[in-house]
């Protein structure tokens, strides 16, 4: 199948209780009987009991999935108030709450711009950011609690799209490094009465919309798939683009730094063949362009 991508972007919608790395061994054996590459990786990953948009990484595009993870996601999330737990999620072990019967939703509207825009968020220790060398999730699971850090995350938008006490439904576009779950237990907390995530689809994930996604049963051994894997040209527009010279890909070839053209000021620039294959990831370095990434045969 020699038209088969060399690299690109497969936009899959997760189903729930599955792992990302489920998903991802699930195509990365269609992937390898197909084309001899067993290169499969994930854009940002979904917790067990979420579902929607997974972006998929396969062949070189592997090495691009910084890119497509710093982009915004949206979510539609259910809080369910009440009560509090131990993952922030339906995954964990219930903790004592208050009865949520006399919430409303002003008092819901009330509290939701403390979680917009630029704010501090406290990560579950049921998660998968690494403190000294280990996951939180396996200290969590051994019985260990540990101080974190509040990041630094960005929300652009909350928006409600129905209350139906305790239960509340939102969108919530955000940021990478977002924990909805810290959000849904936070905004318990600050509303008095405990809450918990019940529920969360991904519905974006930087240009991957849920309506366009592929489910998983379509992964099957007869490629037909394959022809909804995405270019890197068509999928990262959002950075700045340049065509180049093949003298100029030959000199990124061999480490060389090659003229930066004076009108392209961006930090990072996509570098592509005539043929629209990514050849290289660009930074200035004064007049010239620095390789950041050279891709040996263009993707």
């Amino acid at each position: 199948m020699s038209d088969i991508p060399a690299a690109g972007f497969l936009n899959l919608n997760k189903p729930r209780h599955l792992t990302s790395h489920d998903v991802v061994a699930q195509v990365r054996r269609q992937y390898r009987r197909l084309t001899g590459s067993r290169k499969v990786g994930h854009a940002g990953t979904l917790d067990p009991l979420a579902d929607g948009v997974l972006v998929l990484c396969l062949g070189t595009a592997t090495r691009l999935s910084d890119y497509i993870m710093r982009g915004r996601k949206v979510y539609h999330a259910q809080i369910s108030f009440g009560v509090a737990t131990t993952t922030y999620d339906a995954a964990g072990d219930f903790l004592e709450g208050e009865s949520a019967d006399h919430i409303k939703r002003s008092d819901v509207e009330r509290v939701l711009p403390q979680f917009s825009g630029d704010i501090k968020q406290v990560p579950p220790m049921y998660s998968a950011l690494k403190v000294g060398g280990k996951k939180l999730y396996e200290l969590a699971r051994a019985g260990q609690t540990i101080k974190r850090e509040p990041r630094k995350v960005t929300v652009y938008s909350i928006k409600i799209l129905s209350w139906r006490n305790p239960l509340l439904e939102l969108e919530i576009e955000c940021g990478s490094g977002t924990y909805i779950r810290s959000l849904a237990h936070d905004l318990g907390a600050a509303l008095g009465v405990g809450g918990y995530l019940s529920g969360l689809t991904r519905t974006a994930s930087s240009p991957f919309k849920l309506r366009d996604s592929l489910p998983l049963q379509a992964i099957t051994d007869s490629g037909d798939w394959l022809q909804h894997i995405t270019s890197p040209y068509d999928t990262l527009t959002a950075y700045a683009r340049v065509k180049l010279k093949a003298e100029d890909i030959e000199s990124l070839r061999h480490g060389r730094f090659i003229r930066r053209q004076p009108a392209i000021a961006d930090h990072t620039v996509f570098a592509y063949d005539g043929d629209n294959r990514l050849v290289a990831i660009l930074e200035p370095r004064a007049e010239l362009w620095k390789p950041r990434k050279v891709f040996a045969s263009g993707s």
